[in-house]
C-alpha cells in the first residue's frame, strides 16, 4: 500500500495498519502513512494478528519461503488480497484454505473492462517492459539512437519485440523514445494499430493466431507444431536484429520457446536478447532464470522481477490496483464476497476453508466445486 492509494478508500470506513517501514525501500516513510491515518505497527506479527485484510505484493504461493513464516501467524476468517500463483502454486493455496482464509489473488484479475483499473499484472508489466529497454540499451555496445557526428553518421539500433501486449508496447515505446528502429510481433494481428501507432512496423507471420486468448483476455498455450512454425518464420527476423525483446507467457504453464540457440547464433556479435518470460522457462532456449548468458558473443539476459527494480512507481500502481479492488469488495462498509460478480469470483482462490477457483482445483486434480453450497461461510 503507498500513501496516495489510501486516499480511494478514504470514505469506505477502513483502518490502515502498517509494518514500520514496510515503505521505505520504496521510497515511502512511515511519516507519511500516518498523515494519511494509518497507524504504525513496530512488529509484522501484531499486524497479521490485527487485521481482518491483509494486503501484500507476493503471498505465501508467490513467496514460498517467507510466505511460510507467515502461515502460522494467519487465523480463520481474515482475507489474504496479493499476488499467489494459483495456478503453478496450488498446494499453497490448499494451505491457506485449511487455515480458513478468504483469498484472492491479483494475477487472476479478469481482463474486463470494469476491473481495467484493478489489474496489476498490467502495472507490472508496464514497468518490466520500460526496464527491459533500459537493461537492453546497457549491455548492447552500441547507441540506440542514429547520430549525426563529424566522425560520421552513427545507424541506429534494431530492436525486434515479440509479444504486443502491455509490457510489449512500453518497451515497443521506451525502445522508440532512445530513438532505435523497432518492429514488433504478436499473434493477434488487432494489434498491429497500435504497434504502428508507436512508430514501430508490424512484422506479419502467415500462422493464424486465431484462438490466442481465453475468454478471459489472456494468452492460451498453442500445439508444439504452431510454435514450430513460428519459429522458422522468426528466424528470418531475428537475425536481423541487435536486439530482441520477448515477452510471451501462458499463465500457469511454462512459456513457449520462440527464439531458439541456433537463432541467437545467428544474430552478430554483441547482439542482446531480454527475456521478460524467464521466470515462467523463458521464451529464449538459452535463457537461464535471473542470470545472464553469453552465446557466440550474444548475451541473453533472463531478469527476475523487473518491478522491484523501480519501486516508488510500481508500488503506486499495485497499491492503486490493490485499493480499488478492496473498494469494490466493500458493501455497506463490510467486506462481502459476491458470488454473481464476475471480477470477485474470476480472483477468488478459497472460501470457506475450500479451494474454490476451478482451474487451480483442475491443478491439483479436484473436480468443480459447489459453490452453492459455501455460501454463507467464510466472510
Amino acid at each position: 500500500m503507498a500513501p496516495k492509494a489510501m486516499d480511494v478508500l478514504a470514505k469506505s470506513g477502513v483502518e490502515f495498519l502498517v509494518e514500520a517501514s514496510a515503505g521505505l525501500q520504496a521510497g515511502f516513510r512511515d511519516e507519511e502513512y500516518r498523515g494519511k491515518g494509518a497507524r504504525i505497527e513496530p512488529e509484522r506479527a501484531a499486524v497479521i494478528e490485527a487485521a481482518d485484510v491483509i494486503l501484500q505484493v507476493r503471498t505465501l504461493g508467490a513467496n514460498p519461503v517467507e510466505g511460510r513464516a507467515d502461515l502460522s501467524l494467519l487465523r480463520q476468517g481474515q482475507v489474504l488480497i496479493g499476488f499467489c500463483e494459483a495456478l503453478t502454486a496450488p498446494r499453497a493455496c490448499a494451505d491457506l484454505a485449511a487455515r480458513g482464509l478468504t483469498t484472492f489473488a491479483m494475477e487472476l484479475m479478469p481482463r474486463i473492462t470494469r476491473a481495467q483499473s484493478m489489474d496489476a499484472l498490467s502495472s507490472m508489466a508496464t514497468v518490466a517492459g520500460y526496464r527491459a529497454v533500459l537493461l537492453a540499451a546497457e549491455a548492447l555496445p552500441r547507441l540506440f539512437p542514429m547520430l549525426m557526428t563529424a566522425a560520421g553518421t552513427i545507424a541506429p539500433a534494431r530492436v525486434f519485440v515479440l509479444g504486443a501486449g502491455v509490457a510489449g508496447l512500453q518497451a515497443i515505446a521506451t525502445a522508440r523514445r532512445l530513438g532505435a528502429v523497432v518492429s514488433g510481433y504478436d499473434l493477434r494481428p488487432a494489434v498491429r494499430e497500435q504497434v504502428e501507432s508507436l512508430g514501430a512496423k508490424f512484422v506479419q507471420l502467415s500462422v493464424d493466431g486465431a484462438g490466442a486468448e481465453d475468454q478471459g483476455g489472456y494468452a492460451k498455450a498453442m500445439g508444439e507444431d504452431f510454435y514450430r512454425r513460428q519459429r522458422d518464420l522468426i528466424a528470418a527476423v531475428a537475425r536481423e536484429q541487435d536486439v530482441i525483446i520477448t515477452t510471451a507467457a501462458v499463465p500457469g504453464q511454462k512459456a513457449p520457446v520462440l527464439i531458439t540457440a541456433e537463432m541467437v547464433r545467428s544474430m552478430a556479435p554483441g547482439s542482446v536478447v531480454v527475456d521478460l518470460a524467464a521466470e515462467r522457462g523463458g521464451n529464449c532456449e538459452l535463457t537461464r532464470a535471473g542470470e545472464t548468458v553469453v552465446d557466440c558473443g550474444v548475451t541473453v539476459l533472463g531478469p527476475l522481477n523487473l518491478a522491484s527494480a523501480a519501486p516508488y512507481h510500481a508500488s503506486q500502481m499495485y497499491a492503486r490496483n490493490i485499493a480499488t479492488f478492496l473498494k469494490h469488495l466493500i458493501q455497506n462498509g463490510n467486506l462481502a464476497v459476491n458470488f454473481d460478480d464476475e471480477i470477485t469470483l474470476e480472483t477468488l482462490v478459497t472460501y470457506g476453508g475450500e479451494v474454490l477457483h476451478p482451474r487451480v482445483r483442475q491443478a491439483m486434480g479436484l473436480g468443480p466445486a459447489a459453490v452453492a453450497e459455501l455460501v454463507g461461510k467464510g466472510v
